[in-house]
């Protein structure tokens, strides 16, 4: 490594640890908050992880997602687990047929019940499930801020609105995040976590066969992988047939993703525009994808740290919200 490379490696590094010992995030959330009504809630949640992991690998992804969907609207209150009519946040666009695990939340609540009834919340329990699915996935590990209570409001057309969708150009992607305040690098490091999962034809089809109206391929794509992909997802299919994000380490979290964009191999549109489109910001977010794939364990830490911040959006504390004791219904 060069004099300049190892000032800028420093410099990373430097700033993490910077924003570590800082800890600009809600004061009103701690690591330690079940550290005597529910001391066994780490131990129970990850054992429940790993069993519904085992199971079935792809879970560890659409456990994470879970998290991730659910802190964009109103914030991190488990607003995504309620059911109910079709105005609620399952039946918005990101979300139908696509969010998963609920059954799997449903397991570990009832199993953290089991141990300490009406006390640890169900956006306290996304929280953890997100961070044990990247660590037992091969990711990093943090301590996770806990302290927020559930919201009684499920909301399908702030979902619609709100969540960063696959077709979204670079710059909408970045006014979404920061609307629940999180920055360009942000979106960078919170999308290595396409790393993991999986994703349907139809959330990339777009660029198979007439993107934006070009009756051309999507001329980012690499040729082999777009061949494949076409043979995948015929312009006649339905849809439905998946396939996974990152090709060369499906399963395990690491810096692959950001290989991927260099070499042209990102699936979603929304993956790949942060190497290779035009728009203005993609200046930084092309540094950012070339920096994280040839430092894994920056990209760790900094993912670390954007997964806390993420999970500090307006949390509901205090007498607000509710603990439920079903995460899919209010209380009352």
């Amino acid at each position: 490594m060069n004099k300049s490379c190892r000032a800028i490696a420093c410099f990373w590094l430097m700033s993490f640890l910077n924003l570590s010992v800082a800890e600009p995030m809600s004061p009103k959330l701690t690591p330690y908050f079940y550290r005597t009504t529910c001391p066994d809630v780490f131990t129970i949640v990850r054992r429940e992880v790993l069993n519904a992991i085992n199971e079935e690998i792809r879970m560890a992804a659409s456990l994470l997602r879970l998290h991730f969907h659910d802190c964009f609207v109103n914030g991190c209150d488990a607003s995504i687990l309620l059911d109910g009519d079709e105005d609620i946040e399952k039946f918005a666009t990101p979300n139908i047929n696509s969010a998963r695990g609920f059954e799997v939340i449903d397991r570990i609540k009832s199993s953290v019940e089991s141990s300490c009834s009406g006390v640890v919340s169900c956006a306290d329990i996304l929280a953890i499930v997100a961070r044990d699915s990247v660590h037992l996935s091969g990711g990093p590990f943090w301590y996770v801020q806990l302290g927020r209570r559930d919201g009684l409001v499920s909301n399908k057309t702030l979902a619609n609105n709100a969540i960063p969708s696959p077709f979204d150009s670079l710059d909408t992607i970045i006014s979404k995040f920061d609307n629940v305040g999180l920055s360009v690098k942000d979106v960078v490091t919170l999308s290595g976590a396409h790393t993991i999962g999986r994703a349907r034809c139809t959330f990339f089809s777009n660029r198979l066969f007439n993107f934006s109206g070009t009756q051309e391929p999507d001329n980012s794509l690499e040729y082999e992988m777009l061949t494949e992909l076409q043979n995948l997802c015929p312009q006649d299919g339905d849809g439905n047939t998946t396939t996974v994000l990152d090709p060369y380490s499906f399963d395990q979290f690491d810096n692959n993703y950001f290989k991927n964009l260099l070499n042209g191999k990102g699936l979603l549109s929304s993956d790949q525009i942060l190497f290779s489109s035009d728009e203005e910001t993609t200046s930084t977010t092309k540094q950012l994808v070339q920096y994280y794939s040839e430092n894994e364990r920056i990209f760790f830490m900094e993912f670390a740290y954007a997964m806390i911040k993420m999970g500090n959006i307006n949390p509901l504390i205090g007498s607000e919200g509710e603990i439920r004791k079903s995460c899919r219904v209010i209380n009352s």
